[in-house]
């Protein structure tokens, strides 16, 4: 009989531990629900609190991000033509700019102006992306206007600040050129005209990628080819959110983002501009005022000054504002220093600074 008692006694008391033991589990949600809602509406109003601790949880499956092919099919000869087009001053209408005015191989594929210069000294009014594995982008332009690389040459040879020509004019110049001429017959059954420079010249740009960073490397299996600290980057990288924006082959470029999700950037920066409304100019549809295609990551150390407005100078500043507008964070420094430690090993092979 003793036993029995004993038997239904220790089953009470189990019972009860066990029901203290999940009601502190449900307080302990609770607070960490609550805590995080009051964070989330601090940092709308602009109040970023660096008090949050950093969530290191395992890398994303492998679909986050893939590395780059090591080699794209396309035509050579068309590929050598192209070139020579996207250095090519003749396209624009005083004949001193070319494609590779703003974005210099030799310089990660941009000028590093906050915006570039064209022809008699015109200013744009954006910051010019990197041309270096553009094609992997799902549009062109920081607003998605064009959808092709063909349809993106339309708007540097025609925009008066920029190339300001016509392909009237573009076409007066390169027929004149009876060696080019015959360039384009033997590779395109219409020879020159639009619609082939433009083939020739976004064939060529296809070619333009960068593989076998160190990142590279480490995907494909090679955990040494990344310093811990960069290692550790990688997973902060993941654990703060950037990887939800910066995913794929090209770590970018493959959707679309409000600028300023957890803060108002642009009250905040102030001298609010047209091009500052983004994809609203394409679509005119208010839910995108302020939505830019994510850019590519894929050699950002190469690639400053960074965002549409050319705004942050360094690759610290860029994180430290995308950390505070995108993600509602303030990056305590050891991981500032780890998530840019990260950033640079996705410099491509052909692109990185050999030292002695």
């Amino acid at each position: 009989m003793s036993s029995v008692v004993s038997d239904g006694y220790r089953r009470r008391i189990r019972s009860r531990e066990l029901f203290y033991a999940l009601l502190l589990l449900a307080l302990l949600l609770a607070a960490w629900a609550a805590w995080q809602m009051l964070g989330a509406r601090a940092a709308k109003r602009g109040v970023v609190t660096d008090t949050a601790p950093t969530l290191l949880r395992p890398p994303f499956s492998a679909d986050v991000a893939q590395p780059l092919p090591e080699r794209v099919e396309l035509d050579a000869r068309r590929v050598a033509l192209g070139q020579q087009l996207f250095h090519d001053v003749r396209l624009s209408a005083d004949d001193s700019v070319s494609c590779a005015s703003c974005h210099a191989l030799a310089a990660g594929g941009v000028d590093h102006r906050a915006r570039s210069v064209g022809i008699r000294g015109g200013v744009g009014s954006v910051n010019a992306p990197t041309v270096f594995n553009s094609g992997f982008n799902l549009a062109q332009f920081w607003d998605g206007r064009a959808p092709t690389l063909e349809a993106q040459i339309d708007g540097p040879v025609q925009h008066p600040l920029e190339m300001g020509s016509t392909w009237g004019q573009v076409l007066s110049k390169l027929r004149a050129d009876a060696a080019l001429v015959q360039r384009f017959v033997d590779l395109y059954p219409k020879g020159l005209d639009v619609e082939s420079i433009k083939d020739a010249i976004a064939t060529f740009e296809r070619s333009l990628i960068t593989p076998n960073s160190r990142f590279d490397h480490f995907l494909r299996g090679d955990k040494a080819a990344l310093s811990p600290p960069e290692q550790h980057g990688w997973v902060l990288f993941q654990s703060y959110g950037c990887a939800s924006c910066h995913q794929g082959i090209n770590l970018g470029g493959n959707m679309y983002e409000k600028m300023g999700v957890m803060g108002d950037y642009f009250a905040h920066r102030g001298n609010v501009t047209e091009a500052d409304k983004g994809r609203y100019n394409v679509t005119h549809d208010a839910q995108n005022l302020h939505e830019f295609r994510v850019p590519t990551l894929r050699n950002v150390a190469l690639t400053a000054p960074y965002f549409h407005d050319g705004s942050a100078g360094t690759l610290e500043q860029a994180v430290a504002v995308m950390a505070r507008y995108q993600l509602g964070r303030e990056l305590p420094e050891t991981d500032l220093h780890d998530v840019t430690a990260f950033l640079r090993s996705l410099t491509g092979a052909s692109l990185e600074v050999k030292t002695p």
